[in-house]
């Protein structure tokens, strides 16, 4: 099974993008704002940039309070990216926030957007899937 996370605005603050499951639309994200990480180029600033683009593996693994989130693995430069709740940037550190967006940096409905998540993960998992997210840039960086 795949996730596929297409970044569709670039701000100065914070990046959205549309989740989807094997085609399917499942919610809003919201990243922190896009660096421009790569081995050549970009800073990173801890807690404020967005991931590469890429494809990762992910799993369900308990996070620091206990709470069982996806867990984006082998991403460069980074450790610990969640797929996770949260309203607005600042709560986004390195992760991806998952909601709908209803108003420019902020997330309403974030508890059953991770829900769906979840569950679509579980899905899998227990038809012996591989869990995948493939991250794509679809916008030109509005600043």
């Amino acid at each position: 099974m795949e996730y596929i996370l297409q970044r569709i605005q670039k701000t100065p603050g914070y990046t959205l993008g549309h989740l989807f499951a094997d085609g399917n639309y499942i919610c809003d994200t919201l990243e922190p704002t896009w660096r421009g990480i790569t081995r050549l180029k970009g800073r990173k600033k801890e807690g404020r940039t967005a991931i590469p683009e890429g494809n990762y593996p992910v799993v369900i693994a308990k996070n620091n309070e206990g709470e069982w989130l996806p867990l984006l693995l082998a991403v460069p430069w980074f450790k610990d990216v969640r797929i996770c709740m949260g309203s607005g940037e600042l709560d986004t550190q390195q992760n991806i926030l998952v909601g709908t967006h209803k108003r420019d940096g902020k997330l309403v409905d974030t508890r059953r957007a991770l829900a769906l998540v979840k569950k679509v993960f579980v899905e899998a998992r227990n038809r012996d899937e591989a869990v995948r997210i493939t991250i794509v840039d679809q916008c030109d960086l509005a600043m």
